[in-house]
Formats: C-alpha cells, sequence, structure tokens
C-alpha cells in the first residue's frame, strides 16, 4: 500500500456507505501490524496458512490463538479462511473465533451464479439459497459483479 493516508480516506468513505472493510489473508504478503491500527477496518481475515497449521503443532495454534486476541482487542471480527477439518472448527470455537469459512461448510460459489441467485431477482422470486458466497476482486468479473451490486453499472476493471 503506496499511500496509506489516501487509503485511509477512500477506506473511511467506503464505510460511510455502510460496507464493511476487512484485511484478507492476514499474515502473509502485505499485511502488516502496522495496518491494524491505522486503516479504518471491520474484520481480520485469518489466512488458511494459519488454520491448517493449528492442529499440527502448539506453535501453530499460538499464532493463530494470538491473531484472534490481538483482532479482538482491537474491536476487530475474526474470520478464520480456509477451515476444513472438524478439529480447526473445534480449536476455533474454544479461541472464540466470529466466522469461520472453508469446504467444512461448503465449495465456493461463481460469482456468476451468485449474481443470479441474488442480484438479479427480486428477493421474492429467488430460489432457495445457495449456501453462502464470498465476491471478491480478485478476479475481473467479480469486480465487475461488485460495481453493478453497488449500482455504478460500471463494466470495466
Amino acid at each position: 500500500m503506496e499511500n496509506v493516508s489516501h487509503s485511509i480516506v477512500s477506506l473511511r468513505s467506503i464505510r460511510a456507505l455502510g460496507i464493511t472493510i476487512a484485511i484478507d489473508d492476514f499474515g502473509t504478503g502485505f499485511s502488516s501490524l502496522s495496518y491494524l491500527s491505522k486503516l479504518p477496518v471491520d474484520t481480520l481475515e485469518i489466512d488458511r496458512s494459519f488454520i491448517a497449521d493449528m492442529v499440527a503443532s502448539t506453535e501453530g495454534l499460538t499464532l493463530v490463538s494470538v491473531i484472534i486476541n490481538l483482532a479482538h482487542a482491537l474491536k476487530l471480527k475474526v474470520v478464520a479462511e480456509g477451515v476444513e477439518t472438524d478439529a480447526q472448527l473445534r480449536e476455533l470455537r474454544l479461541l472464540r473465533c466470529d466466522e469461520m469459512q472453508g469446504y467444512l461448510f461448503g465449495k465456493a460459489v461463481p460469482a456468476k451464479l451468485f449474481e443470479e441467485a441474488y442480484l438479479t431477482r427480486p428477493l421474492a422470486e429467488q430460489s432457495a439459497p445457495i449456501g453462502f458466497g464470498l465476491i471478491t476482486d480478485n478476479h475481473v468479473d467479480d469486480r465487475r459483479g461488485i460495481r453493478r451490486a453497488l449500482g455504478d453499472g460500471a463494466s470495466t476493471p
């Protein structure tokens, strides 16, 4: 994140619209502890690599516990990514993780299917729920879907 001040202003504007902001894949790549205190975010998503390690070693479990406690101390909601086993689910519940996502609960839903099921028809006409969905900005079609859902009708990334 090159211009943190600009990002803070942008994120505050987005939050003012009632949209919650999450730091995805926390603990990997460019996620930084300094961002937790500077950026106006609501949720911290723990990267799946930490979740996989938490039942394999005490060090892995300690890291997940510290991340959850740190996030809660900063009044952030915590989402564990990549929950695939009952053992992970049990540990995360004991650690008071707020939300979990992963194959244990269901497979990811393609953005087009999510859009067709939830964004193109009135609520009364929607089919039975397809489980839960996650739209990301990792793919150009997902970005278009997000923009359509927010009402700006943009067709380019």
